[in-house]
């Protein structure tokens, strides 16, 4: 009898699993129920775009150079102060080369003499000329020797005062010794200081920068674009402007330059371009050498009815 009763309860057992078995493979062979993500179209603007990395500088900057060799005697300005053309930046005294003063001193001697020689010569005529033992025309020539003489006299004195002191005594205050701005503008920097030694410029030599000086008032993006994106943009396209040290605004330029020769950089063609920045009034300070991103506006839909960019790449989407 407990045989039996064992039995029975084994067969149960058994049947209760292969029953299980059947049920737990059913329900994993069975579709799993499609869920649906939603999402509500809104009226908005697609903008298609590309980028360029670059930064925002002065279109008009200008370096002053020296244009006599010395020691800078003074400096007048700072960076980040506002000048108007004309207004001195700094004062160059003159270190004479040594063969040249020699040679200017020498010069002016010799001059001196000569015309010690053609007064002596002249006051000598004219007693005589006075008292009619020689003639007007010999008078004349003695005359014409002493103004000679004076001129050179003149030129050699200036000669020295100019290696001496950068100015002449005929030139007033006129003097290159004084570096003037040529421009209206900020200066953005002074790479000297008070003692330090400046060459001249001129066709063999650029000079030493005394100090460097833009219109704030006026500013570009100056940017790099990838060879595969240069096709895509024109001049007069828009861009939009995201500087990195100003996170609250974004500035608005055009785009006024391509350049037609790409150069090569990390192994990639880049293509120089140039964009007129627009300020708006009360907006923030723009310095020169901010690093910015532009996007570059290829094209535009305004007031589409859209939905949200992520929801295109699920495999079902139910819009309400």
């Amino acid at each position: 009898m407990v045989k039996r009763i064992l039995k029975i309860v084994l067969v149960v057992a058994l049947l209760g699993i292969f029953v299980w078995t059947l049920y737990f493979l059913y329900k994993k062979s069975e579709q799993p129920p499609v869920v649906f993500e939603t999402s509500t179209p809104f009226d908005t603007t697609i903008i298609k775009k590309t980028v360029a990395a670059g930064s925002v500088i002065p279109r008009k900057e200008v370096s002053m150079k020296s244009q006599v060799s010395g020691i800078v005697e003074k400096v007048f300005v700072v960076a980040g102060q506002e000048i108007k053309s004309g207004d001195v930046i700094a004062k160059v005294k003159i270190i004479p080369n040594m063969i040249n003063l020699a040679s200017a001193e020498n010069r002016v001697n010799q001059a001196r003499i000569n015309f010690d020689n053609a007064k002596a010569e002249y006051d000598r005529s004219e007693t005589l000329f006075n008292q009619q033992v020689v003639s007007k025309a010999e008078f004349q020539q003695n005359e014409l020797r002493l103004k000679t003489a004076k001129e050179e006299m003149n030129a050699a004195d200036n000669n020295l005062q100019l290696i001496k002191n950068g100015v002449t005594k005929s030139a007033g205050s006129a003097t290159n010794t004084l570096i003037r701005s040529t421009i209206n503008g900020m200066v953005l920097d002074v790479p000297i200081k008070e003692g330090s030694s400046v060459i001249e410029s001129n066709t063999f030599n650029e000079g030493t920068s005394i100090a460097s000086v833009a219109n704030m008032g006026e500013m570009i993006f100056e940017g790099k674009v990838d060879e595969s994106e240069v096709g895509k943009i024109k001049s007069g396209m828009e861009l939009l402007l995201t500087i990195g040290a100003i996170d609250a605004e974004r500035f608005k330029a055009t785009l006024e330059y391509i350049a037609p020769k790409g150069v090569t950089e990390n192994g990639a063609i880049q293509f120089l371009i140039r964009a007129a920045l627009t300020k708006a009034q009360g907006g923030s300070f723009l310095r020169a050498g901010y690093s910015a991103n532009a996007d570059i506006i290829l094209d535009r839909k305004d007031n589409v009815f859209a939905v949200s960019e992520s929801f295109y790449s699920l495999k079902k989407i139910k819009l309400l």
